[in-house]
């Protein structure tokens, strides 16, 4: 009988016979599914990885667990995980995710990529293709070959290589159309191999990556009915118009449009109330689209991220760098000097970077339905900059403390503020696992649920004493939460009394089937135009047909005679629809009096110039105004 029912009518189990023996059994423990707020003691019955009974009667097992006085919960599922090496994911066990996803860089190679880490990973694994990665093959000319084209790699090799040459050609280069296209393709070979969806990181390619370029993205992903998703494009500005909400809007408004799935990280800054709204008013509408948070007052990335230079971090953000960007090898915050050097020499150092408001703001955070967490785990480094291993020591590990301790800190925010554990659990488990599973990923319909006939993975915490323990000090960043003595992950024992079994490895791929055939069309203007408009045997609608009766018979205006210089037009290259070749920023834009357009101010301060010149002449009263009427 499946947890729906009983959630029902318990009382059924009354009569229920025993009906075998069980590979694993857990015992007297508070089952609670987060789907249909099934929340009773109960014993569960786990054969051949699947969770095959729940029931109030006795049952045995080649192997019991007594979780007296502890919850059984469907295994934590984490969408931005960047440490996926061995440490990472031991330490992200101990934290009780048994799904562990990095949906924001991604990966490229995907069937090589899942290759790899099949039977040789010890919770399961997923990945999307990284739209990042595309572009330093197209712009930096990379050839991104093998299995490990992800993290914990991108920050030390990928992004390092891209810049050897001064310029991070993925991160700042706008697309020809070709090259769009060329990136667009690559993102469908991944799609096609069975990635889950696209990844992006607009945020750190704004001015490289064009809109258009990513509609393409996202209608790519469309086309297969997968999710884009994405660290926006202003996140985590909070200055107009570049503030958090309208890089949410950019993705969240071609996802409707497409009506295609959306997932946005970490939108834990400003302005994060008004895309929050607008996603629940979405999903109202049908649509599937939600976001991430990690509940701590920092986040981090490295010296090298546009986000965190000074002409964003303090010229426009108005933090100060001794204040709010702590270094974890250095165990203190830098001077502005010591952040460009940095920035200057080691730019995928890892930097911690603090947010005061987030103080009030994460207690809002834990009470927002459709709010998944993602703990946005950091590459497993110790002070030296070396990678851990999984013998490493948790105190060796020298970062961001939200690689170890996030879904324990959410469990007890939960507990300390009165927020409803069911619902906690949603967040951590459920709403990825739904929202996921509504894409049409198989894997994810069965997880995230305490239910019988979903797959096994399970993390029993104790709820009164569960907390974090990693801290912002050195020596404690990485200290594993306390508090999850048991987890499982498609029905093994992973960890066991609190501690991570080694060689253990039942880690399953989380992805789509391959096909044979992938869905990328070309971008070109014909395309648009057989798309998009009318065919009227190769001519438009003149305007006057589009207009109304009575505006065809208004009168014309008699145009004004003006004076104006005989002079070549300026000589630009062709505007093309989708890329943005000789684009003027449109902050620096004059009017120029002369033609009447946007020029450059140089161009403008020249065009006058040129005209006054031109009207020299013996009548002194006209010749400081090329506009002139006689």
């Amino acid at each position: 009988m499946r947890i729906g029912f009983l959630a029902i009518a318990f009382s059924a189990f009354a009569t229920a016979p025993i009906a075998q023996t069980y590979d694993i059994v857990i015992l007297n423990g508070r089952v609670m599914d987060p789907e249909t707020n099934f929340d009773a003691v109960a014993n569960v019955g786990i054969s051949g990885g699947w969770i095959v009974e729940i029931t109030d009667q006795q049952i045995e097992g080649d192997e019991a667990i007594d979780a007296t006085g502890h919850v059984v919960a469907p295994g934590f599922i984490d969408l931005e995980q960047h440490g996926l090496d061995p440490w990472g994911i031991k330490v992200n066990l101990r934290d009780g995710v048994t799904t562990q996803m990095d949906f924001e860089l991604g990966a490229l190679n995907i069937d090589e990529w899942y290759a790899k880490r099949e039977g040789a990973t010890q919770a399961n694994f997923g990945t999307v293709v990284g739209q990042e990665y595309a572009r330093m093959r197209i712009h930096d000319e990379m050839a991104l070959e093998g299995p490990d084209v992800s993290m914990p790699l991108t920050l030390s090799v990928h992004r390092a290589k891209a810049a050897e040459d001064g310029v991070d050609g993925w991160s700042v280069t706008k697309s020809s159309l070709d090259q769009m296209n060329q990136i667009t393709q690559i993102l469908d070979e991944g799609l096609r191999q069975g990635a889950i969806g696209v990844g992006s990181t607009i945020g750190y390619a704004r001015e490289g990556i064009t809109t258009y370029e990513m509609l393409e993205a996202q209608k790519i992903a469309a086309r297969y009915g997968r999710l884009t998703s994405a660290h926006h494009r202003f996140h985590p500005s909070a200055s107009t118009p570049t503030e958090t909400q309208t890089g949410v809007n950019e993705l969240l408004v071609n996802a409707m449009v497409l009506d295609a799935p959306l997932h946005i990280h970490h939108d834990n800054d400003y302005g994060w109330w008004e895309n929050q709204e607008k996603m629940q008013l979405a999903r109202a509408k049908g649509y599937n689209v939600w976001s991430s948070y990690y509940p701590w007052t920092a986040g981090s990335g490295n010296y090298g991220a546009s986000i965190v230079a000074p002409s964003n971090w303090e010229d426009n953000m108005g933090y100060k760098y001794e204040e709010t960007i702590f270094d974890p090898q250095l165990d203190r915050y830098v001077t502005r000097e010591e952040f460009e050097e940095f920035a200057a020499n080691e730019p995928g150092r890892t930097l911690i970077a603090f947010s005061p408001p987030r103080e009030q703001w994460l207690l809002d955070w834990i009470k927002i339905p459709g709010f998944g967490v993602s703990g946005d785990g950091m590459p497993s480094l110790n002070s030296k900059g070396e990678p851990l291993t999984w013998d490493s020591p948790y105190e060796d590990y020298a970062g961001h403390p939200r690689s170890a301790g996030t879904h324990a800190t959410v469990l007890r925010l939960g507990r300390e503020n009165d927020v409803p554990l069911i619902f906690t659990l949603a967040q951590l488990s459920y709403y990825h696992a739904k929202f996921l599973g509504d894409t049409g990923l198989q894997a994810m319909k069965v997880r995230g649920r305490m239910q019988e006939g979903m797959v096994a993975d399970i993390t029993i915490f104790d709820p009164e004493n569960v907390r974090e323990q990693a801290t912002y000090s050195n020596g404690s960043n990485g200290l594993p939460s306390t508090g999850i003595p048991f987890v499982l992950v498609n029905g093994q024992i992973v960890v066991r009394d609190s501690v991570v079994q080694k060689d253990v490895y039942p880690g399953q791929a989380i992805r789509f089937p391959q096909e044979e055939q992938g869905r990328f069309e070309p971008a070109s203007r014909e395309q648009w135009l057989n798309t998009f408009a009318i065919d009227s045997g190769g001519a438009r609608p003149t305007l006057i047909e589009d207009i109304t009766d009575d505006e065809a018979f208004l009168e014309p205006l008699t145009p004004t005679a003006t004076i104006i210089a005989e002079l070549s037009p300026v000589k630009t290259a062709p505007q093309d629809w989708f890329a943005q070749a000789n684009a003027i920023d449109d902050s620096q834009l004059f009017l120029c009096r002369v033609h009447g357009v946007l020029e450059d101010r140089a161009t403008a301060e020249r065009d006058w110039a040129e005209a006054v010149l031109a009207n020299w002449g013996e009548d002194q009263s006209k010749r400081f105004d090329p506009l002139y009427v006689d």
